[in-house]
């Protein structure tokens, strides 16, 4: 009886342990503090690929303007900071001695000109009139042998005149002959040679005459300083009466009504970027940010940099931006539509490497799931793999929170736990 009373006794002192140990681990796990978290869907959406670059803006259009000539200013008619239109006269500079040539290089090409004139209408037709008449006179003379020479030689015949009569009128028709042939040669040659030899030759004095003129007319215009298009004087480095030379500009001209950003873009970033491409320059100093569009993507890359240069180009109404400023390019690349998206806030580094994000399931508990991230855009990320449409995903608690641990999902507007007294503190500091 002893016995079965201690063995009794150690079975209700083991099943009593037991049921302590039992009720210790139900403590312990009833213990494990829920995490409050704040959480958002996964939605399904639009997202725009940007490529971002640091860039500095330039004019549309700049003319450093360098005289053809060294000569002293005479004059300016601009100052810094007036608006100009192209072809507008902008300065003069000493020409008292390039117009003095001007004016005889006049009087000789106005030479040339009657020189051409007379050429083509009197000295040519009197030299032919004058071979003309000599012709005629020939013909008559030779006429006038030929007949003498018949007559002779009827004369011997009949036995009337010698021999030595004959022969004499032979001579003189031979003679006749020769002077005929020579006027004809000549009229001819003013024909068909001379005429227009003199022509040519009065027109090539004519037109070197004309050259001459022309540029000396060249040197009197480059004395007077033009604009070459229309902008704003922003440079003009010489005062009147200092010497404007030809290697240095005289006056800097700029076209501010539109600014270029030239940015440069990473090589893997650039292929995506073309011509057309809507984008956003954000000026440093903080001014209003203003929308432009890419109008250059090099084809080459900057062996010093390599990378690729892109030119966005943006109106400037107000002349408020200024050539020289930095401004930050924002470039929209590509728009992918029907992508996952999820708060940037809810991507987490993994201690494994890559990304995580934690996602909560229908009975509040949280799995953490890896994840591949695509285009980033303001709050949002694309996600390529890992999370789908409509599934919860941990915005705010989500570092250092366990997989599988149980969470209270917060309501929108309501705050964990000690929350509120950090967020009167930081009010009060």
């Amino acid at each position: 009886m002893t016995i079965r009373r201690s063995r009794g006794t150690s079975l209700c002192a083991s099943a009593a342990l037991a049921a302590v140990l039992v009720g210790c681990g139900r403590k312990e796990e009833e213990a494990k503090p829920v995490v409050p978290v704040e959480v958002a869907p996964a939605i399904r959406g639009s997202i725009h690929h940007i490529v971002t670059a640091d860039a500095v803006l330039y004019p549309r259009d700049q003319a450093n303007i360098v005289p053809k000539i060294s000569a002293p200013v005479r004059r300016f008619l601009v100052n810094r900071g007036d608006h100009v239109k192209q072809g507008q006269l902008l300065a003069v500079l000493e020409n008292r001695d390039l117009a003095g040539a001007a004016q005889a290089s006049k009087a000789q090409y106005e030479q040339a000109q009657s020189n051409y004139r007379n050429t083509s209408a009197a000295s040519v037709p009197e030299e032919i009139t004058k071979a003309q008449a000599d012709v005629d006179a020939a013909r008559q003379s030779l006429d006038a042998a030929k007949k003498l020479l018949d007559s002779r030689q009827q004369l011997f015949t009949e036995g009337a005149l010698p021999r030595k009569s004959v022969d004499e009128a032979q001579v003189a028709y031979t003679q006749a002959k020769g002077q005929f042939d020579t006027a004809q040669q000549h009229l001819q040659a003013l024909q068909n040679v001379g005429k227009q030899e003199q022509l040519k030759t009065a027109a090539a004095q004519l037109d070197a005459a004309k050259g001459q003129y022309a540029s000396a007319q060249a040197q009197v215009a480059y004395s007077e300083i033009r604009s070459p298009i229309k902008g704003v004087v922003t440079d003009r480095p010489l005062y009147v009466g200092e010497m404007a030379n030809t290697g240095a500009p005289l006056l800097t001209v700029m076209d501010m009504s539109a600014v270029v950003a030239r940015a440069n873009v990473a090589q893997n970033e650039a292929k995506e970027v073309k011509v057309g491409d809507e984008a956003t320059l954000t000026p440093a100093d903080g001014s209003e940010p203003v929308t432009g569009k890419v109008v250059i993507v090099s084809p080459a890359v900057d062996p010093n940099t390599t990378t690729v240069q892109v030119w966005v180009q943006a109106d400037n109404s107000g002349e408020r931006l200024r050539a020289g400023t930095s401004v930050h390019v924002a470039i929209v690349a590509e728009t992918l539509n029907g992508v996952t998206l999820i708060p940037a806030v809810a991507v987490l580094p993994s201690d494994e490497g890559g990304t995580v994000a934690k996602v909560v399931d229908d009975k509040d508990i949280a799995h953490e799931k890896k994840i591949e991230v695509g285009v980033k855009e303001g709050d949002l990320v694309q996600v390529v793999s890992g999370v789908a449409p409509g599934e919860r995903v941990v915005t705010v608690g989500g570092l250092g929170l366990e997989d599988k641990a149980k969470v209270r999902v917060l309501k929108p507007g309501e705050k964990a736990a000690g929350q509120e007294d950090k967020d009167d503190k930081d009010e009060r500091d």
